[in-house]
């Protein structure tokens, strides 16, 4: 006999918690920094290269590769992606 599920989700959990945006957040960065990270890594770029490239400092590029640091501009990311000959795409979806 299968056991029913008890409680509610994990998701549920967070969102009552009002963690759930910043769980989501934290996680769609982790994404783009290790993205981002590897295709440097397949072209070979150093972040001193990068950052030049990008015209911003060092810094900028750091909180950028930071998985845990979610305060990233759009113009920083587009910015890293037309560098790296990639561009990116924000939706909304439904809930």
């Amino acid at each position: 006999m299968k056991a029913k599920n008890i409680g509610s989700s994990f998701d549920d959990f967070l969102g009552e918690e009002a963690l759930l945006d910043e769980a989501t957040a934290v996680a769609v960065k982790r994404v783009i920094a290790w993205q981002i990270g590897q295709e440097m890594k397949a072209q070979n770029l150093t972040k001193t290269t990068m950052a030049k490239k990008m015209h911003t400092s060092r810094a900028s590029l750091n909180r950028l590769l930071d998985a845990t640091d979610t305060s990233l501009t759009l113009t920083t990311l587009s910015s890293a992606a037309s560098v790296l000959g990639k561009k990116f795409r924000i939706e909304l979806e439904s809930a």
